[in-house]
């Protein structure tokens, strides 16, 4: 395994868990197999590996990318990543209100329609434990 690809593992478990990396890696196949390494490796291993801005950031920004372009079913997953990166529920408000007035209201409404749905499935799921 390259370095690159350690680290993106190593960055995408400390993002997403390992609950999430553990099940997609479960998942993968010969059809797949490809595009889950480059995503480690390009995404997870230099995207997100970089330190040119911290997780945080990185958070509020890809929320905004897949809300801006309609990319809206990895945004729960990306929700749920804010408690690992440090990225607060205004935060996310922020990100999805600069969606609003670049991107267009419709695709922020419904980003934020999924970010509530979210974060309640987050607070009850922390109740419950």
């Amino acid at each position: 395994m390259s370095e690159t690809k350690k680290t993106g593992e190593a960055v995408r478990r400390a993002v997403l868990g390992d609950a999430h990396v553990d099940r997609a890696q479960a998942m993968e196949t010969e059809i797949d197999a490809a595009f889950q390494a480059l995503i480690t490796e390009g995404a997870w291993g230099r995207v997100w590996a970089s330190d040119a801005i911290s997780l945080r950031e990185r958070s509020m920004i890809t929320l905004a990318l897949l809300a801006a372009l309609g990319n809206v079913e990895e945004i729960p997953m990306h929700i749920r990543a804010t408690a690992r990166t440090g990225a607060s529920k205004q935060d996310v408000i922020e990100a999805f209100q600069h969606v609003a007035i670049y991107a267009g209201v419709p695709r922020a409404n419904q980003a934020l329609k999924i970010a509530k749905a979210t974060f309640s499935e987050m607070e009850a799921e922390a109740a419950a434990s």
